[in-house]
């Protein structure tokens, strides 16, 4: 398949180039873009093979010798996608997705009728621990709780094991649209709910709710009480918040914390389900770790006796999985997991939280 990837910063940098070279019998890297020239230029050279290099998406949506893209732009790729369905591209769009339940139905419809793979990059839900996950949770009977936790520090300190490059030259443009669709997504909140919900909800929580998704479908989401530590009505906040929301999904109790630890180096995401009969513990690593792996305990009863299990995972990451299950689909036909309309699900869960909020 030949990809051009639109947007070099540190993932791309960090992860999805070097998994493209890993996978060089599956993809052929056509083209990259990015704001910064010098680093487009300096990014096609390194990567090897003739690859050209633009400053403008538009150059890599118009190039016969793309036939997907790798959006990794900041902000939501809404806007990206749309113009890269009419392209008549194959799309891998990293998260944020979109602000908007509509504009993933609208996505979703449009790439349907182009006979197009439109693929949200929630790596997550391809980690290849995921499927024994699944399956164990037929073992802890009648689901009870679910409980999700993110202890989330600085940034620095998760990447900075990684080579980040990095030049003055982008001439960056105003982000009006992602602006506007996230003051239509929370109605008239205003902040520091809009940062809120663009920022984290959009930025970090829709994880929480891709995993859960790949875990137990599609379950009906019921968001009760949310709350911001320091949030007040028209002051944004200077540091993202620490936020609990509270709630149901499906017949179980829904417990979500995300924690800004700023001064602890170290990421941790658990997912937490606790049944009648057993319980399991997903344990997550962090995005910048490329060959980190994740890892399952599951305890249950057998015979009257305690027994506790612990599952790891391949070395490869669902950052890798998720770009053979996107080439997959393009060249076989195979679903899509990680559709538009899930993202519209996760959308419309966010915006109850950040509602909850106010």
């Amino acid at each position: 398949m030949r990809l051009g990837v639109i947007g070099l910063g540190l993932i791309a940098q960090a992860v999805h180039l070097q998994n493209l070279q890993a996978l060089r019998e599956k993809y052929q890297v056509t083209h990259v873009c990015d704001l910064s020239p010098t680093l487009a230029a300096q990014v096609a050279a390194e990567y090897g093979g003739p690859v050209r290099h633009s400053t403008d998406a538009a150059d890599v949506l118009a190039d016969p010798e793309v036939d997907a893209v790798l959006l990794l732009t900041p902000g939501t790729h809404a806007e990206l996608t749309r113009r890269a369905l009419e392209a008549g591209k194959h799309v891998l769009a990293e998260k944020p997705f979109a602000h908007t339940v509509a504009e993933c139905q609208e996505l979703h419809e449009m790439a349907a009728a182009k006979g197009l793979v439109l693929q949200v990059a929630y790596m997550k839900m391809y980690d290849p621990i995921m499927p024994r996950a699944r399956a164990e949770l037929a073992n802890l009977g009648a689901i009870r709780l679910v409980r999700v936790t993110v202890l989330h520090p600085a940034d620095r300190p998760q990447f900075d094991h990684q080579r980040f490059l990095r030049h003055g030259d982008a001439v960056v443009p105003d982000d009006a649209y992602g602006r506007r669709k996230a003051a239509e997504a929370v109605g008239d909140l205003g902040e520091p709910y809009v940062s809120i919900y663009a920022n984290v909800l959009q930025g970090s929580v829709v994880h929480e709710l891709s995993v859960l998704r790949a875990l137990f479908g599609e379950q009906p989401i019921t968001i009760a009480h949310a709350q911001a530590a320091g949030a007040k009505p028209g002051v944004k906040l200077e540091e993202p918040p620490q936020l609990q929301a509270l709630g149901t999904f499906g017949e179980a109790q829904l417990a979500l914390s995300w924690n800004w630890l700023p001064d602890y180096p170290d990421y941790g995401e658990e997912i937490a389900v606790f049944g009648s009969a057993g319980r399991l513990y997903l344990n997550l690593p962090g995005p910048y770790l490329r060959d980190a792996r994740a890892s399952l305990v599951v305890q249950t009863v057998q015979g009257g006796e305690r027994a506790t299990t612990e599952f790891r995972s391949d070395h490869r990451t669902g950052f890798l999985h998720e770009l053979l299950a996107f080439h997959a689909s393009v060249t076989e036909g195979a679903p899509v997991m990680s559709t538009a309309m899930g993202a519209a699900y996760d959308t419309a869960a966010l915006q109850q939280i950040a509602r909850s909020l106010r």
